[in-house]
């Protein structure tokens, strides 16, 4: 539901802008020679402007991605320190498991000894 309500705004902007803004322009990538580029060429204004964006939200998606590393790396540590100790616990309750039947079985009366 979230996902139309952005969604459905934004699609309807996306096609507003891009038939608001058909025109040709020249793009280039030669900052020294504005009257004789090496490389131009003419694209409509709104795919320029889609490619704006599109690489805004990548470049932000990476800044977030790295930025967030610390908490992954916290958050490995823990699921790593979780098994550790589920094992250790499983060890621990196979050996009081063992440590219990061997008190059974080597008392004389076959009960339990008392509990301290």
């Amino acid at each position: 539901m979230l996902s139309w309500l952005i969604g459905l705004p934004a699609a309807i902007i996306v096609v507003a802008l891009a038939v608001a803004n058909r025109q040709m322009v020249a793009f280039s990538i030669d900052p020294f020679s504005t009257s004789d580029p090496v490389f131009a060429t003419e694209v409509p204004l709104f795919v320029l402007l889609l490619a704006a964006v599109f690489v805004g939200i990548i470049c932000g998606g990476i800044a977030s991605w790295l930025s967030q590393g610390k908490w992954r790396r916290a958050a490995r540590a823990a699921r790593a320190e979780g098994t550790r100790l589920k094992h250790e616990r499983e060890t621990l309750k196979r050996q009081a498991a063992d440590a219990q039947s061997t008190a059974l079985t080597s008392s004389p009366s076959g009960t339990a000894p008392p509990a301290a």
